[in-house]
């Protein structure tokens, strides 16, 4: 296993200021995304790297990072109360993330689509995630007017809309198909 790479959290984000670094964990699984750089084609780019705080915490949890915090180095404990504090239900979306990692999908913030995750099968630059992820609790009130909204978005930017919920370390998806008549 090779070194992990060194963070540095800066307010809700991990920045990872070392070139190589920042090309090796982009290029591990597309983690994060380089600092100006709108639509990264590949890893030449000379910029540094800012990670998600999930993204940071998953990987941290692998061994494969190491973030400085104002006190030093952050422990896993540490980082996942800043995660929990800057979250909503962040132990669902959590487990969430973790699945579907571990299944070999690269996630991705989903904030410009309204959701938690963007989902994809290869990664960012090479195919369109086909999958916005929105996490809920067992039991959320969905109403009709949240499923038309997520409908209707997900079918403008081309993307199959899914609901996750989480009982106890178990994900469950819904999926919202959409038809045209």
């Amino acid at each position: 296993m090779s070194r992990p790479a060194i963070g540095e959290l800066v307010e809700n984000r991990i920045i990872l200021w070392g070139t190589e670094e920042s090309r090796g964990t982009y290029s591990a699984g597309y983690y994060g995304k380089p600092l100006g750089v709108a639509k990264p084609k590949g890893v030449d780019f000379e910029a540094p790297l800012i990670l998600d705080l999930i993204e940071g915490l998953y990987l941290q949890k692998r061994g494969r990072l190491l973030v400085k915090g104002p006190g030093g180095r952050m422990s896993r404990r540490a980082l996942k109360e800043l995660c929990v504090s800057q979250y909503n239900d962040f132990s669902d979306k959590y487990v969430v993330y973790e699945h579907l990692r571990d299944a070999g999908l690269v996630v991705t913030p989903g904030i410009k689509f309204g959701c938690d995750f963007a989902v994809y099968k290869h990664g960012p630059g090479i195919d369109h995630a086909p999958y916005l992820v929105q996490v809920l609790k067992p039991g959320y009130g969905l109403t009709a007017t949240h499923i038309v909204l997520s409908g209707r978005l997900a079918t403008t930017v081309r993307k199959q809309f899914l609901v996750a919920t989480v009982t106890g370390r178990r994900v469950s998806f819904i999926s919202f198909d959409w038809w045209r008549a």
